[in-house]
């Protein structure tokens, strides 16, 4: 776990997104090896890697990865379990060959990234793409939708499908981002499945890991909070709600969760 550790603090850039990926995988599986999942992913390289050499260009290796991943081994978008924890954890994806978009891309990234092909992830609101740019060839690729190649205008009318919402055309949405801001989305998605499965010990494990990597972000206090109280432990929840205060002093809901602190109070003078 250190090396997401690091990653999330920004100290050490150099950890490889498979691995931090498959450290977050152990919060759903705490008895997880990494080996096993790493050797697959060079297994998946070296197969494609018999399908193109280093004279290859661009379009024909998306082409070429297209058809390895989608057909031959039938990696796709999980369509009818969408919301599932091992959508969003390495080691499911590798084996199920299904899962969301930002899971399929880091495998996608994972294995060009052994090719030394340049794929890089998109972080579109609402959905998650990657972009492959060598500086001759450039396209942006819909993992979760069967590899679909999307011109700019379609990445904008695909985020604008999924949340509702219209991004315009800004540009800055389809600028390449940071391993650490790949994991940070990672955790917020299995965040959000915990609290949906109502799983407080396990959405507390994923609150102390967006912490770690955003101490400033009120609300993440003010969530662990409500998974520690529910795990009894008021302590812990009564500091939680106090640094969430103190982080947000006008926060809208703070009449509640002064109210709050003092039942917390109560509780532990009994």
């Amino acid at each position: 776990m250190q090396d997401l550790l690091d990653l999330l603090a920004s100290t050490n850039e150099t950890v490889p997104l498979d691995v931090a990926a498959l450290q977050l995988a152990t919060i759903e599986y705490p008895n997880l090896t990494l080996d096993p999942y790493l050797a697959l992913l060079d297994s998946h390289a070296s197969e494609l890697s018999e399908r193109v050499s280093d004279l290859t260009d661009g379009e024909e290796f998306i082409e070429t990865m297209n058809r390895y991943m989608v057909e031959e081994l039938g990696f796709g978008g999980n369509q009818d379990d969408y919301y599932k924890p091992g959508n969003s954890c390495l080691n499911d994806v590798l084996t199920e060959r299904v899962g969301i978009p930002i899971t399929l891309s880091v495998v996608y990234m994972e294995i060009a990234r052994r090719l030394d092909r340049p794929l890089y992830g998109i972080g579109l609101p609402g959905h998650f793409i990657v972009q492959y740019d060598d500086g001759d060839f450039s396209a942006y690729i819909d993992v979760f939708n069967s590899g679909q190649i999307l011109l700019e205008s379609e990445c904008f009318a695909l985020s604008k499908q999924v949340t509702g919402q219209d991004p315009g055309a800004d540009h800055d949405l389809l600028r390449p981002v940071t391993k650490r801001y790949i994991l940070v989305r990672m955790l917020n998605n299995l965040r959000a499945v915990y609290f949906r499965q109502k799983s407080p010990p396990k959405a507390a494990e994923v609150l102390n890991l967006l912490i770690a990597a955003e101490p400033d972000v009120a609300d993440s206090y003010k969530q662990r909070a409500i998974c520690r109280a529910q795990m009894e432990m008021y302590r812990g929840a009564r500091s939680d709600f106090e640094l969430y205060l103190r982080l947000n002093p006008h926060a809208h809901d703070r009449v509640q969760v002064e109210a709050q602190i003092e039942r917390l109070r109560a509780w532990l003078r009994n």
